[in-house]
């Protein structure tokens, strides 16, 4: 956890402005799980609180936890009511059948155990509470596979066995239930992200921790020129970058 939560708090003020990119893909959650009035909700990996300044501006009751101090600091100025922890997503520190919905966006999958991690998620949530899995799609799917690629092999562990296809219709279902959950709807949705010129594109794509693992093990420089590299294609004619994406959701069940 401490690791992790270095390497995320690093570049905090940048991954707080990816986070705000990346508010559709909250939004057509709650489409998708509407919140009651004073239910109360727990986001596994909350980075800095945009997605519970989201649901608390519904009426929910909300609490965040993350491995980043730093994360959290951004979190508790943009969401003051929150009650927001740090702690590990395979030990959280709340009591059995604490809220009436979690969720994780792109964040379970950077647990040790995944499963071990949502059977946590399914602990603390109330009977029959949803549990809401957010993960990439397919890569196909998502330019910044282009960026990952390059920047990735420069990290330790470049060369390791592939992650299991989440995106792959049954697979997260698959380990939802080896968690005792009850999968529910799965579902996509594709959406773009925007950076103004090379400057944004780089200053917010070092933020995320895996990225900063690169930085450490190759340096800044070659990391930047990864990510330049990887991604110059997509660049538009008054210089700026539109990034299509896919996210794949499994709405699961306590």
């Amino acid at each position: 956890m401490t690791a992790q939560g270095t390497l995320w708090g690093a570049r905090a003020l940048a991954w707080g402005r990816t986070e705000d990119q990346q508010l559709e893909t909250y939004r057509e959650a709650l489409r998708r799980v509407p919140l009651a009035a004073g239910a109360s909700v727990l986001d596994v990996g909350c980075g800095t609180g945009a997605f519970l300044r989201l649901a608390h501006d519904r009426g929910a009751r909300v609490s965040g936890l993350d491995a980043s101090p730093e994360l959290l600091a951004l979190a508790r100025e943009r969401v003051p009511a929150a009650d927001l922890r740090v702690g590990d997503m395979e030990a959280l520190p709340y009591d059995d059948d604490a809220f009436d919905a979690v969720f994780g966006f792109n964040a379970f999958f950077f647990a040790r155990d995944m499963t071990a991690a949502l059977r946590e998620a399914r602990r603390v949530a109330r009977s029959g509470a949803p549990v809401v899995i957010q993960v990439w799609g397919n890569p196909e799917w998502c330019d910044l596979t282009r960026m990952k690629d390059a920047v990735f092999a420069l990290a330790p562990g470049g060369d390791s066995p592939p992650p299991p296809p989440l995106w792959s219709p049954g697979v997260l279902e698959q380990i939802a239930s080896a968690a005792g959950l009850t999968p529910g709807d799965a579902f996509d949705l594709e959406y773009a992200f925007h950076y103004a010129g090379e400057a944004e594109l780089v200053e917010l794509l070092l933020a995320p921790a895996p990225v900063g693992a690169a930085v450490r093990a190759a340096g800044e420089d070659a990391v930047r020129d990864a990510i330049l590299t990887s991604l110059q294609p997509l660049r538009r004619p008054d210089g700026s970058f539109r990034l299509r994406n896919q996210w794949r959701y499994l709405v699961a069940y306590a």
